[in-house]
């Protein structure tokens, strides 16, 4: 983002403040939610539903350890967590009925079932996902910061549709890249006061030229949203929150000084500033690590090695966010859920060879059961919701769905989750048609 266009759908700035104006509400709730999207499907046995008294071929290679909270035992990898148990709780009830990447996705980010199943995962929403009608719902923020931001990129698999191309999630990079600053947006806070005047006047007289020939008057409320771009570009708010490297050394230690690290260090600065929605890619690059999804295939990883080196990024990310939002009293205001689209089958399954030419362990697709971890939201804390059978094969108390999940998230959100939405032909669609809050949450 420059003075003057944005690179989005060929939108300029104005345009896309018009837009979002024009389709949201005036509302703006003092909450946010952080997603630390674990994309791929992250395995509940080897996270956060155990099962060590389960056969061999179903309880895998790693150990439980308690927690702070009796009964919560979770996987050896996560200590720190284990230490912080009575600031999260877990959910092991979750499931649904789509086995494929997108396809869980969906299902899970927007609560709307797939009309066709596509079992190749190249599915695309037919559907706004949450932080797209968060975006929608509260609309432009008069002191330019974003609504919904993806760090470092945002669920490609869903599309803002019927809200329209405003209410993407404005997508950041890594920030833990050394002179890290949002790629699609330079903040233009070298240009001085007589530049900016000067792109002013040089607006002001091509559309004093256009309007001439507006004989609709079509132009008619173009210069507020102008004038709102300029803010944008120019606001210290905006600036301030995207600067990571404001933080002190030793804060930036704390939370990791890897890619899951400092995207959760920029997003509790950014829930600080009011972004909605925040959505933390907690993927990798393949070209940093062979085991850059959670997506635990025997022919691609080995599962203890795989999360020998996953779970301790995530465990210190985590818990040195968790522990900002409480110690800074953020943790009524802030929800925090970490999740994939599905879980992994209970049966272990092998591979002769893997990606990185070992002898492969894992797991394969399970939406039929899988866990989620919440933080804070004014949520009750330091409990398990939901329990699967012995094998951890499908849940056998309090059974939770993604639009259960979602009616939990809308709710912090302000979000009348029954509320209707109008696609272009006029036909309402509800934001969920069906799914309650979690009342053991609650």
């Amino acid at each position: 983002m420059r003075i003057g266009t944005l690179a989005l759908g060929g939108l300029t700035l104005p345009q896309l403040l018009s837009r979002r104006a024009q389709a949201g509400a005036t509302s703006e709730p003092d909450t946010t939610v952080i997603l630390f999207w674990m994309w791929g499907g992250p395995s509940q046995f080897e996270t956060w539903d155990m099962k060590p008294d389960a056969p061999a071929d179903f309880r895998g290679p790693l150990k439980p350890i308690s927690t702070t909270v009796p009964g919560m035992d979770i996987c050896e990898y996560m200590p720190k967590q284990a230490q912080r148990a009575a600031r999260f709780s877990l959910i092991r009830s979750l499931h649904h009925e789509m086995s494929a990447h997108n396809d869980g996705s969906i299902e899970v980010l927007t609560g709307k079932t797939p009309t066709v199943p596509d079992p190749t995962s190249q599915a695309r929403s037919e559907h706004p996902d949450f932080g797209m009608i968060a975006s929608w719902h509260r609309g432009l923020r008069v002191d330019g910061m974003p609504q919904y931001v993806g760090l470092q990129k945002a669920p490609f698999m869903t599309n803002p549709g019927y809200l329209g191309v405003s209410h993407r999630a404005f997508e950041t990079g890594d920030p833990s890249k050394p002179g890290f600053a949002p790629g699609d947006l330079t903040l233009a806070t070298g240009i001085d006061n007589n530049r900016l005047d000067h792109r002013r006047s040089l607006v002001r007289q091509f559309d004093t030229l256009r309007s001439d020939l507006d004989l609709l008057h079509s132009l008619g409320g173009v210069d507020q949203f102008r004038s709102a771009a300029f803010t944008m570009l120019t606001s210290h708010k905006v600036v301030d929150a995207f600067d990571i490297a404001s933080e002190s050394a030793e804060v930036r230690d704390r939370y990791g000084r890897h890619r899951w690290g400092q995207s959760c260090l920029l997003a509790r600065r950014l829930a600080e500033a009011g972004t909605a929605v925040i959505n933390i890619d907690a993927t990798a690059p393949n070209d940093t690590t062979k085991h850059f999804s959670w997506d635990d295939h025997a022919g691609a990883f080995h599962l203890d090695h795989a999360q020998r080196e996953r779970l301790p990024q995530m465990d210190q990310a985590l818990c040195a966010l968790i522990d900002d939002l409480y110690e800074r009293g953020m943790d009524r205001k802030v929800l925090l859920l970490a999740c994939g689209e599905f879980g992994r089958t209970p049966r272990v399954t092998h591979a002769p060879k893997n990606f990185s030419d070992q002898i492969g362990l894992g797991r394969d697709h399970w939406p039929h059961a899988f866990s989620a971890l919440i933080s804070g939201g004014g949520l009750r804390m330091g409990q398990v919701v939901g329990e699967t059978n012995a094998k951890g094969e499908y849940p056998i108390r309090d059974r939770v769905t993604p639009q259960d999940l979602l009616a939990t998230v809308y709710t912090h959100l302000g979000i009348d989750y029954t509320q209707v939405v109008k696609d272009p032909a006029g036909r309402p669609i509800p934001i969920l048609s069906h799914g309650s809050p979690i009342p053991q949450l609650i």
